[in-house]
């Protein structure tokens, strides 16, 4: 299966396209370190209570200042790239939709995995701090996916349509900050917690259903995938499916639990 891979980047891969993503890649590291300090600053000169927080704290509140930062790209370029541009119009180009890329998409992959890397090494540095089990296998089985249709050029389209999902990430954030700011019950919370719920339920839940049926349609060319392409095809998104299903799961139960709150409250 390795073996089949190399084989096939070998047919895809010169110099001056190892030196772009690389250059993708790292760009999205530097990007998450600007970002990184930028919050740390902007956050004590705007909110007051930024230097009371621990160390710890402090560390979380900058990560989810460039992970919101990535999100926006993420989504952002996602969208365009899967509806408003002709890339992946059924009807616009001649070669298979799953062999299809551009400049913007590869770029957008390769920050992509240098977000996924800068966030995993936090991740892991602080562990469990930041997250579980379960965020380091989101962000692996990320990492793989993205890396595979980077290299590959195969199968970019549901890599995008999976990025488009970070655009719920800016809300779990918020909830987080909001939170650490003695805002749990403020109206902005719930508010966000609504938005939360029905972003999630679109762009995780429904998307994926959608995610399935397009690749089943089209099942004919994701079988000209490579081998191990094809096999994380069938495998890494149904995992992340599952996830969002848990974490939906978990979102669903407290906003219930919230509302539940605020109406006794009054």
């Amino acid at each position: 299966m390795v073996s089949l891979l190399l084989s096939s980047m070998a047919d895809n891969v010169s110099p001056s396209k190892q030196f772009y993503w690389l250059v993708s890649v790292f760009s999205g590291i530097i990007m998450c370190t600007i970002v990184y300090k930028l919050t740390g600053i902007i956050s004590v000169l705007c909110f007051k209570g930024y230097r009371k927080l621990s160390n710890e704290k402090k560390l979380e509140w900058n990560n989810r200042g460039f992970s919101t930062f990535h999100a926006f790209i993420a989504s952002t370029a996602s969208l365009y790239l899967l509806l408003l541009s002709d890339l992946f119009s059924e009807d616009y180009y001649d070669e298979l939709i799953i062999n299809r890329t551009s400049s913007l998409s590869k770029t957008v992959l390769g920050i992509s995995i240098g977000y996924f890397l800068s966030d995993l090494a936090m991740i892991l540095w602080l562990y469990p701090a930041l997250g579980g089990l379960e965020y380091v296998l989101h962000h692996g089985l990320s990492m793989f996916s993205i890396f595979l249709a980077l290299v590959s050029g195969k199968a970019q389209i549901y890599i995008l349509m999976v990025l488009f999902t970070e655009i719920t990430t800016p809300f779990v954030n918020l909830r987080w900050y909001l939170d650490v700011a003695g805002l749990k019950s403020s109206n902005i919370y719930i508010c966000n917690g609504v938005a939360l719920f029905l972003g999630w339920l679109v762009a995780r839940i429904l998307l994926f259903i959608y995610f399935f049926v397009h690749m089943a349609i089209h099942f004919d060319q994701v079988k000209e995938i490579f081998p191990l392409g094809f096999y994380s095809l069938l495998v890494v998104p149904p995992m992340l499916a599952i996830m969002n299903v848990f974490w939906f799961w978990k979102i669903a139960k407290g906003l219930i639990r919230t509302l539940s709150k605020t109406r006794h409250s009054r």
